[in-house]
């Protein structure tokens, strides 16, 4: 869908993603489903919640998964 937002799971990263990286991925995705790359002003607050709780969302969904063949869970790391 947005050739700009990576894979944020084991092994595409070394290392649990950061909370950069996942509001980077958010904020794409936002930018993409509204067609905005930077909202006016009057969206500006709804823009902005979006890309919070998609980012909120990011970071459970990577919290819960389990890379299988790794002996590990994501959020883990080790």
């Amino acid at each position: 869908m947005c050739r700009s937002i990576k894979t944020l799971r084991p092994p595409a990263l070394p290392e649990e993603a950061t909370e950069d990286e996942i509001r980077a991925a958010a904020l794409q995705y936002v930018r993409k489903v509204s067609g905005f790359r930077a909202p006016a002003e009057h969206n500006r607050e709804v823009f902005e919640r979006a890309v919070e709780v998609v980012a909120a969302a990011t970071a459970e969904l990577l919290d819960g998964l389990e890379v299988r063949g790794s002996g590990r869970s994501v959020a883990a790391g080790a």
